[in-house]
């Protein structure tokens, strides 16, 4: 497996705040960079071949793959770009994917929350191969103009995007600030057309506030995505709110796609006072096992809001707390992504992303493809989903999963429940 260095994601594809769905994890450059197209192909072959998920390569003859493509000769680097694409896309798997320097310059700013575009993160549908929306980052484009989690994108400004790979999706969606994109979505039977104009998207990973509700004074916490500044940011409103006495808090992860492992970690850290909070398991059946710092910043009951646009890093947090008893989940199921990807940086400016792992919840539950379902289950039509993202009610007790969150935050508030003398 790889050495971790700096940078472990556990999202949906990220490519410019419209990607679709991954688990990343970066790690040190392996061997000696080579500069040459052929050997720029051969390094991308060698990193699969010792590191990707499945030892099988997806039925392919890998060493036979390897001959056709050094076999060839390259005139330029962008030659060597489409043979290394061509040969990633023998493995079947929509998460391991090469990246053009631009394209991986747009991974990178992604990773850091500095994006561009308008807001969207994609994935694949598996079975149909449709083109569906995750979930739009929050203040966007994409979510100010209604789009919602599960649309499909039908139409890229009038280019059918069946057959359509996500990056070849992703490269038409983004482009200069100010630009236009149009947009058919397809929701259910119905088709719809927006036409979104292109920005810069700043993620400010986590917002919060304090509210009186019935309950008592609670400290309500909304999470979009896992950055690397969201640990320090959640660390800072936890530590707000508890100066400010809440009783109990509603974590919301609802449409949060997912990001960085090391920053699930840290923050489940901030609500676990031990125990386990994910495992990975490479193709060699190698664990490793992720536990609570020991350091909990409040013992104070949580419940956590969780929707079908939840996940990865989402799920890795919501059900480690799930397992662990610490917390309630409310909403739906969640998206189901339970593989886990490196970014392997490589010397011209590219980059390469693999599945390298699976990940298992503390009690050992694969949610891939399957999700985490809530223990509380409260759908929310699309109406009023609209009507929630327009009226900026989400959060509040117009909106149906928190007014259900809140309604069992104060059960737990009244029984005590997870309250104990902390010692953190």
């Amino acid at each position: 497996m790889f050495k971790q260095k700096s940078i472990v994601r556990i999202e949906l594809a990220v490519i410019a705040a419209i990607l679709a769905g991954t688990s990343l994890y970066t790690s040190e450059v392996l061997g000696k960079t080579q500069a040459s197209p052929q050997k720029l192909v051969d390094e991308v072959w060698q990193i699969l071949d010792k590191n990707y998920v499945d030892s099988n390569f997806n039925h392919q003859d890998w060493k036979a793959i390897r001959q056709q493509y050094l076999s060839r000769s390259y005139s330029s680097k962008k030659e060597a770009y489409g043979a290394i694409q061509e040969m990633v896309s023998k493995l079947g798997d929509r998460y391991t994917e090469f990246y053009d320097p631009q394209e991986f310059k747009a991974l990178n700013s992604d990773i850091s929350g500095n994006l561009s575009g308008v807001g969207l993160e994609l994935a694949e549908n598996e079975k149909t191969k449709a083109l569906t929306v995750v979930a739009p980052i929050e203040g966007t484009p994409a979510f100010k103009a209604g789009i919602l989690p599960g649309d499909l994108i039908v139409q890229i400004n009038g280019q059918i995007t069946q057959g359509m790979k996500i990056e070849d999706a992703v490269k038409r969606i983004v482009g200069p600030v100010g630009t236009e994109v149009v947009l058919t979505i397809k929701r259910g039977s119905q088709s719809q057309t927006f036409k979104l104009t292109r920005a810069n998207i700043a993620i400010h990973p986590v917002t919060y506030n304090t509210q009186t509700t019935a309950a008592g004074k609670i400290g309500y916490i909304r999470l979009p995505e896992f950055t690397q500044t969201a640990p320090a940011q959640m660390h800072r409103a936890i530590e707000a709110l508890e100066k400010q006495q809440v009783q109990g808090y509603v974590l919301d992860l609802r449409s949060d796609p997912g990001g960085l492992l090391d920053a699930s970690l840290q923050i489940a850290s901030m609500w676990l006072k031990q125990g386990a909070i994910v495992s990975l398991v490479n193709r060699d059946r190698v664990k490793d096992s992720y536990n609570a710092s020991g350091h909990p910043l409040t013992n104070k009951p949580l419940v956590i809001l969780v929707d079908k646009g939840s996940a990865s890093a989402s799920e890795i947090l919501s059900g480690a707390l799930q397992d662990d008893n610490r917390a309630t989940l409310v909403g739906t199921r969640t998206f189901g992504k339970g593989l886990v990807q490196a970014v392997e940086p490589l010397d011209d400016g590219s980059g390469l992303k693999l599945t390298i792992a699976k990940y298992y919840t503390p009690k050992g539950r694969d949610i891939n493809h399957v999700g985490i379902a809530p223990d509380i289950t409260v759908e929310l039509s699309e109406a009023q989903q609209k009507a929630l993202v327009e009226n900026r009610t989400l959060g509040t007790l117009a909106d149906p999963q928190y007014a259900s969150a809140v309604a069992d935050l104060g059960k737990l508030i009244q029984s005590g429940a997870n309250a104990c003398e902390f010692a953190g």
